[in-house]
């Protein structure tokens, strides 16, 4: 549980406000009604920010008040900032190319399982259709040309 501190605005947890009142008897379930005795409010827990891209995630941005109640505030993240050594696109452009590379990454030992696991329909003795083995490998060689990897792939289908 986290409590807003109507003074200070700070947000603290329930041990850390326990801990600012150790000479005060507290019940072992901290309700409204005690909080708002003490000058505090519960944080309740706010709605995840959704929507935005593949390079985007919710992330915790303070609490903001709802019809007199308070909630934890999420926005689309990550957020980037000018400072002195680089600008907030620079940033934005290093990330998203470090995320591409992370996917692109991923992707590929997805592709080398998949490769790896049907090695052995080109070997001599195998009674596989080759030709059929052999142009499912090559699609699954080819998926890194698609128009949007890393990010979509369309995985060929085995013969």
């Amino acid at each position: 549980m986290e409590i807003r501190i109507r003074d200070t605005g700070e947000v603290v947890t329930e041990s850390q406000f326990r801990a600012a009142h150790k000479n005060t008897s507290l019940p072992r379930q901290l309700s409204e009604q005690v909080l708002n005795d003490l000058g505090a409010d519960i944080v309740f827990e706010g709605p995840q920010a959704s929507g935005g891209d593949q390079y985007q995630f919710s992330q915790r941005q303070g609490v903001e008040q709802i019809n007199g109640k308070w909630f934890t505030k999420y926005v689309l993240g990550p957020i980037f900032t000018d400072n002195e050594d680089t600008t907030a696109a620079e940033q934005e452009a290093a990330y998203k190319a470090q995320k591409d590379a992370e996917q692109a990454t991923a992707i590929r030992n997805d592709r080398n399982k998949r490769l790896s696991d049907c090695d052995w329909t080109q070997l001599a003795d195998s009674t596989a259709d080759k030709a059929a083995w052999a142009t499912y490998r090559q699609a699954l060689r080819d998926i890194t040309a698609q128009a949007d990897f890393p990010w979509t792939v369309t995985w060929p289908d085995q013969p």
